[in-house]
């Protein structure tokens, strides 16, 4: 497979990892909110919303560390082509 398919099948894959670790980590904290909230309390909504950012924060930095560990042991940037191309700088015309 070229370097191109690679990134490709290498973003799908990142994509659902990051939705899955997301959906985990919401479960876990709701799962933690039923056990030690009172069901009556007022802060219900904020404790939801927490969750909810815990849930994306979370994904990320567990995503992050994953892709950093990938990269030092498959040496993902000899297998994969940039994501990003450099701009290149204009050329100066001289007067």
């Amino acid at each position: 497979m070229s370097k191109k398919m690679n990134t490709v099948w290498f973003m799908l894959a990142a994509t659902v990892l990051n939705i899955v670790l997301m959906m985990v980590l919401f479960i876990i904290c709701f799962v933690l909110i039923t056990r030690f909230v009172d069901p009556d309390s007022s802060l219900i909504p904020l404790w939801l919303g927490l969750t909810f950012l815990v849930s994306i924060g979370g994904s990320f930095w567990v995503y992050s560390r994953i892709i950093k560990w990938m990269n030092n042991k498959f040496n993902l940037e000899d297998n994969l082509s940039p994501l990003f191309n450099r701009k290149r700088k204009p050329k100066r015309r001289e007067d």
